[in-house]
């Protein structure tokens, strides 16, 4: 299907992942200065009277650069909301985006069809990320305009299922958009997604990696260290599946080999200090090679694309 007018004219098929302490105003304006969807979740705002102020700062950000850009202007977006019942601030959150009218929504940990009437109560458009057909289903159901697909390899709660799999599984009977995520951190990747059928890459772990990102050295520096044999599937520090940094782990005091299941919950507040310190991160980190800004980061990514796709093409 074509894509709705909000998503057009990205410079480049991606959404960047809104990260948990990691995504801030400063990433989501470089992000959509560089033609990209630019996200953070509303949690990452602390205290809350905080997000309101960050809203601001992005419109007056990319409002500025539109004006000095006429030629090239600035991605819209995007906010990640937590819809789960544990999370207190969701309706104070919720109408700081109505307020500023946030162009993008993208929910989580929940389908929620009144959410959905607000976002589109003020005309923007709402993503809803899943796991499983079944989630998607139910996604479309209570209204969601979009899809995003978390697939195996994704960074912090990442699925179970192949992005094959799901793409094409939800793609037999789903014709609007979707954002596929899972260890995509490539221009040829990002190919690769469109070619499977999704319409953008959604893409979070390469990014913890730029200059702008609320993420410390240490972090950083152990991301690019690291491979995909370095990654760790568990629910033992959120209660719900997620892919970690294994030396975090073991820094941590654990065995990153021997954690035990432990019951599935969800409780945003307590999970804080897990997610500070167990550091989250996909499997597509070994193509992650040196701390760079956005702007660089994506510029090679479009040449990584264009050379992929027009390989393809050729072949």
């Amino acid at each position: 299907m074509s894509l709705p007018e909000i998503l057009r004219g990205l410079r480049l098929p991606v959404i960047g992942a809104p990260m948990f302490l990691v995504s801030g105003p400063e990433l989501v304006i470089a992000q959509c200065k560089a033609g990209i969807v630019g996200s953070m979740p509303s949690l990452n705002a602390r205290p809350a009277s905080q997000f309101d102020e960050w809203l601001h700062r992005i419109r007056e950000e990319l409002a500025a650069w539109d004006r000095d850009h006429p030629e090239q202007k600035a991605a819209p977006y995007a906010v990640n909301h937590i819809v789960h019942a544990t999370n207190a601030r969701l309706e104070e959150d919720l109408a700081i985006c109505v307020k500023h009218k946030a162009p993008i929504i993208i929910t989580s940990l929940g389908s929620r069809e009144d959410v959905n009437a607000v976002v589109h109560g003020y005309g923007g458009f709402a993503f809803h990320d899943v796991t499983t057909t079944a989630h998607a289903h139910k996604a479309v159901e209570k209204g969601a305009d979009g899809l995003v697909l978390v697939s195996a390899g994704a960074g912090g709660h990442g699925g179970r299922l192949s992005p094959f799999a799901l793409t094409q599984e939800t793609r037999a009977w789903y014709n609007g958009p979707i954002a596929l995520s899972g260890a995509i951190a490539s221009g040829a990747g990002i190919c690769a997604a469109r070619a499977m059928g999704a319409d953008l890459a959604y893409i979070g772990s390469a990014f913890i990696a730029a200059s702008e990102a609320n993420a410390n050295a240490a972090y950083q520096n152990t991301l690019i260290a690291s491979s995909a044999n370095d990654i760790v599937y568990t629910d033992y520090f959120s209660g719900i599946p997620g892919n970690y940094l294994r030396s975090c782990i073991v820094r941590a005091g654990y065995d990153p080999d021997n954690l035990p299941p432990r019951e599935s919950r969800v409780n945003v507040e307590s999970e804080i200090k897990a997610w500070r310190d167990i550091w989250a991160a996909g499997q597509g980190v070994g193509a992650v090679h040196a701390i760079e800004s956005t702007e660089a980061m994506l510029a090679r990514w479009r040449r990584e694309y264009d050379a992929a796709l027009n390989g393809v093409v050729g072949a």
